[in-house]
């Protein structure tokens, strides 16, 4: 067993090495011809195919193309188990989740394999430099740095305590940052802090921000590869979940304007989108930042599928439904708001509508929004505000009004913080972020139907480092 994660590493990195007729989008992928270590360089459109790849290994079904945000929602208050189906995230759901658990080896084998692959690339795409310009080399270069802070930073935030419960100091990854490409490397590899992930996680970001372009030809382009704004708007998010609120104003505004409308003065022009429902089906809007793209020659998999485990049967599986003493039932959530008319009674159980594909279920599915660096500007304003910030409370505003919500006037500070803390679990509900809120914020995880709460001391609060990992890792140890 010594070099099994590794060997898949490897075979993942092989795919990825591939050619690809696609020169410049993701979204058509084709029948690949797997090429040679040596030959992969040999031309720009190989580098442009070896980039593709990269994207394709982060949105693989057991990664940031479903499962990833499926797991950070059900463990949260919001949805119900209603099949028991053990391979559809029964024991995330419950919180019997342990080291062998399939949810927790295989996301994690998927998200280092993903790494490994653009590790690989940046140990060996500046040889190749007289094949491209620099323009495109310093572009590549950033997308791989970018997609290796994402991975980094969806892992830190399962796999080990927030940061704002000790500042960091708390046993984060191992860090790798080299490729592994044979079994003459070295799988031994201590965890990192915390605080040492974030570092590493924002200095690739801040890599990433000065050499990705403003924007791409297209704005099919401009939703799935990362630019300039995508780095921004992830260095927003980390620094949120550090809690360094000043951070987050500062990232915030470089595109976020003081006062509304609320658009993107630089890059891409992101701005709310005026129908809600349609981000969710026309994919391409400005106020998405970055979405893994589906098609039908290129699907999440079986039963990874947002639809699938959201949607009621026949055309989804039914798996989750609303909890109605969830944000569902919250007075702040009326009938009249239009995200409450993504969702549908069917009998007793209660359905997310927000993703509607029927099988093979190619709903895009969303990484970053624009509401949700809205929202977080807000809540840094809010926090670092000696009273009532009247700004934040127009953030907050903007957000609400676009679905029709009722425009609020808090009238204390911490009022505010928590109708913030509400809206983000409305706007984002099957999104992926409701993990992230309660950890970050160091809160229980709520009781929900049958399953009790998770108090921040106990040891189901966060994932454990997977079985496979510490059978190949001599130096890596589990969670105190």
């Amino acid at each position: 067993m010594k070099n099994t994660i590794y060997t898949k590493l490897l075979v993942t990195a092989m795919l990825a090495f591939s050619i690809s007729s696609c020169k410049d989008d993701i979204l058509d992928p084709v029948p690949q011809t797997s090429v040679s270590d040596l030959s992969a360089y040999d031309t720009a459109d190989r580098i442009e195919s070896l980039v593709n790849g990269l994207y394709r290994g982060v949105k693989n079904g057991n990664f940031l193309g479903g499962r990833y945000f499926i797991y950070n929602d059900i463990r949260g208050e919001e949805f119900l188990n209603q099949t028991n189906n053990g391979v559809t995230g029964l024991q995330t759901w419950n919180f019997t989740i342990n080291a062998s658990s399939n949810e927790v080896n295989n996301l994690w084998t998927t998200a280092y394999a993903s790494i490994n692959n653009m590790n690989l690339f940046l140990d060996k795409v500046d040889a190749a430099s007289s094949k491209i310009s620099a323009d495109k080399l310093a572009n590549y270069k950033g997308e791989a740095r970018f997609l290796r802070a994402l991975a980094y930073f969806s892992l830190v935030n399962i796999y080990a305590q927030p940061y704002t419960k000790d500042n960091g100091a708390s046993l984060g990854l191992p860090l790798r940052l080299k490729g592994e490409n044979g079994s003459g490397n070295s799988n031994n590899l201590k965890r990192s802090t915390v605080a040492e992930v974030y570092a590493q996680i924002l200095d690739d970001l801040n890599f990433a921000e000065t050499n990705l372009p403003a924007n791409y030809a297209t704005q099919d382009l401009n939703v799935t590869r990362a630019h300039k704004n995508t780095a921004i708007a992830l260095k927003v998010k980390a620094y949120l979940a550090m809690g360094r609120y000043s951070d987050v104003v500062k990232e915030a505004e470089k595109i976020v304007p003081t006062a509304a409308p609320y658009k993107a003065a630089t890059g891409v022009r992101h701005e709310l989108n005026a129908n809600f429902a349609a981000i969710f089906t026309t994919y391409r809007t400005l106020e998405s930042i970055l979405s893994m793209p589906m098609a039908t020659n290129d699907v999440p998999g079986t039963q990874n599928q947002l639809a699938f485990y959201y949607l009621a049967g026949p055309v989804g599986g039914g798996e989750f439904s609303l909890n109605p003493t969830g944000i569902y039932g919250s007075a702040s959530f009326a009938d009249t708001d239009d995200r409450k008319k993504l969702t549908s009674v069917n009998g007793t159980r209660i359905y997310l509508n927000k993703f509607t594909g029927a099988s093979p279920y190619i709903d895009w599915v969303p990484v970053m929004r624009y509401a949700e660096v809205l929202l977080s500007y807000a809540e840094a304003k809010a926090r670092l505000a000696a009273d009532v910030d009247a700004s934040a409370v127009a953030l907050l505003n903007a957000v609400r009004s676009r679905s029709k919500g009722s425009v609020l006037a808090p009238t204390t500070k911490a009022e505010l913080i928590t109708a913030i803390l509400t809206e983000r679990r409305i706007e984002f509900m099957g999104e992926g972020l409701r993990s992230f809120d309660i950890t970050r914020t160091n809160s229980p995880f709520p009781a929900k139907g049958p399953v009790n709460a998770v108090n921040t001391s106990q040891s189901e609060y966060v994932w454990p480092i997977p079985t496979t990992e510490l059978a190949v890792n001599k130096d890596c140890v589990q969670n105190p």
